[in-house]
């Protein structure tokens, strides 16, 4: 069993930054691919960004030219920069992790972004 632990959330106004984090409780070097999805009130969970095992990232459209996905594998870590944010970007982030053939998800973080 694999343990992912978001945090980084919390309340921004629109144009600020936050950064999450999604600590592994395993080493990430392996991994095939890390994700970040998010979840809004009353809407699917969608995909916002993935990185993938040799370094390879992908974006949802709305967050192109805003959003970071990173890894630091020393930390087993994966980071999500997220910059000028908006109020559409309100949600909860999750991370989720996949070692073929097991998928793994955190327990999510809020980002609320109001004025």
């Amino acid at each position: 069993q694999v343990q992912l632990v978001e945090s980084g959330g919390g309340l921004v106004q629109p144009g600020g930054s936050l950064r999450l984090s999604c600590a592994a409780s395993r080493s990430i070097r392996s991994i095939d691919v890390m994700a970040w999805y998010r979840q809004a009130p009353g809407k699917q969970r969608e995909l916002v960004a993935d990185i993938r095992s040799a370094g390879s990232t992908n974006y949802a459209d709305s967050v192109k030219g805003r959003f970071t996905i990173s890894r630091d594998n020393a930390k087993n870590t994966v980071y999500l920069q997220m910059n000028s944010l908006k109020p559409e970007d309100t949600a909860v982030y999750y991370c989720n992790g996949l070692w073929l053939p097991y998928n793994y998800w955190g327990q999510g973080t809020q980002v609320t972004v109001s004025s």
